[in-house]
Parts: C-alpha cells; structure tokens; sequence
C-alpha cells in the first residue's frame, strides 16, 4: 500500500469523524432545548414512525445497547411519552407504544427536526447529498462484510 492512500485514508477517517461530531452536537443541542436526550429521541422516533415495538427489539432498531433501553423506556414512560403493552398472545413479550401526549410530543418536533437537519445538510446540493449517501452506503456495507 501506498504511503499516500494511506495518508487519504486517515484524512477520511478525520473529515468523517468531524463531521459526524459537528452533526451531532446540534442534533443534541437542539433535543436537549426540547427536553429529550437524543437516545429518547430515538426510541419515540421509531414508534412514532414503525407503530408498537418489542422491548427486546428496540435497541437493535437504533442501535443501542439493550441494557439502555429499559431505562430510556422507564423514563419515557414516566413522562407519559409511551406506555409498555403486554402481548395477549405471548407473556414474555412486552411492547413500547407511543401514547397520545407522545405522539403530540411528535407532531411538534419532528418537523423542526427535519428542517434542522435540511438546514445543516443543505450546504450540499441534491446531487451531492445522493453521491454522499452512495458513498457512505458503499463504505459502511464494506465495513460490516470485514471480519477482524
């Protein structure tokens, strides 16, 4: 390998990793401004999306460790965001659901996340954001095929 690739390399890793810091600093900036930490954002993101969940199944959906999620759940349902719902079918299966003051919670700031994300992304042209997103696609799928 090259000296040079190799140097390209390191400079990715570093714009990425700057980047992808600089995202998400505001991005908690702007939950903590909200009341929510970003990892509760996550989880009321996705049931208010993807509907009721699994417990069991949440932390892999964003990428958090399962130990976690019992107490962003607790906290969340604590404030009334979301209720845990035994399955009639299976007593070892409990669900997270949004409740109503959840998806409220919802309705207000999810639209002002979208804008806040447009606002940082938009610096990129369209054209640029699909090659970026191609690109980082192809990189992380690379990564997860690599065994160490």
């Amino acid at each position: 390998m090259a000296t040079e690739d190799i140097k390209q390399s390191l400079k990715l890793f570093i714009v990425l990793s700057r980047a992808h810091k600089a995202i998400s600093e505001t991005t908690s900036q702007f939950f903590q401004q909200n009341g929510v930490n970003p990892t509760e954002f996550a989880v009321l993101e996705l049931l208010y999306h993807k509907g009721r969940q699994p417990l069991q199944q949440i932390g892999s959906k964003i990428l958090l460790a399962s130990g976690s999620i019992t107490y962003v759940v607790d906290k969340l349902e604590k404030r009334g965001y979301l209720s845990r719902v035994s399955c009639p079918n299976d007593r070892r299966v409990t669900y997270a659901e949004i409740t109503q003051a959840g998806t409220q919670f919802m309705d207000e700031i999810f639209p002002r996340h979208e804008k806040h994300l447009h606002e940082l992304m938009n610096v990129m042209t369209s054209e640029e954001k699909d090659t970026a997103i191609e690109l980082l696609k192809k990189l992380g799928l690379s990564i997860k095929d690599l065994s160490y």
